[in-house]
């Protein structure tokens, strides 16, 4: 059992959008979607070149409505 006392998910980030490099690509661990900061959000009206740790708080996966935290570091 773990001693963290975070709340949120605990993924590859563990929630702290500080530890991610401004352009990691992040994919929600629920439907697949690839946020690459390069291209940004045109839904959410995100400009490219945003990193994900830039993102609005408000800001959810356009593709399944999953909080940011549900979103893991894509290596490729």
């Amino acid at each position: 059992m773990s001693n963290s006392t975070h709340n949120g998910f605990e993924g590859s980030f563990l929630g702290d959008a500080s530890r991610i490099d401004n352009h990691t690509k992040m994919e929600c661990k629920i439907c697949w979607y690839v946020y690459d900061p390069a291209q940004g959000d045109a839904q959410w009206q995100i400009p490219a070149g945003t990193p994900f740790s830039a993102l609005p708080a408000h800001w959810r996966c356009p593709n399944c409505d999953g909080d940011s935290e549900q979103f893991m570091v894509l290596i490729d």
